[in-house]
């Protein structure tokens, strides 16, 4: 198994480029942009809601599961029968 190009255009990129050096390093490339704490802040926010969110959604499940049940009109099988 190679590693390369394998068709024309290839070969002929890599010919063009392979002398080629690129340069992009710079000291501020390494630098965080983004302050630590501002971050863990916000990452700490954003789970604090969606637990908040998560727990509102359990007990508005286990609500309207309620609301179910006592809205349901229970018949036993005699009243089938019957009906």
């Amino acid at each position: 198994m190679s590693i390369g190009a394998r068709e024309f255009i290839d070969k002929l990129l890599v010919e063009k480029y392979s002398n080629s050096q690129v340069e992009n390093h710079n000291e501020d490339a390494l630098v965080s942009k983004v302050n630590a704490d501002d971050m863990m802040y916000a990452m700490n926010a954003s789970a604090a809601n969606f637990k908040t969110m998560i727990a509102l959604n359990k007990r508005l499940t286990s609500v309207c599961y309620g609301v179910v049940s006592k809205s349901a009109k229970y018949m036993t099988s005699e009243d089938l029968i019957n009906a």
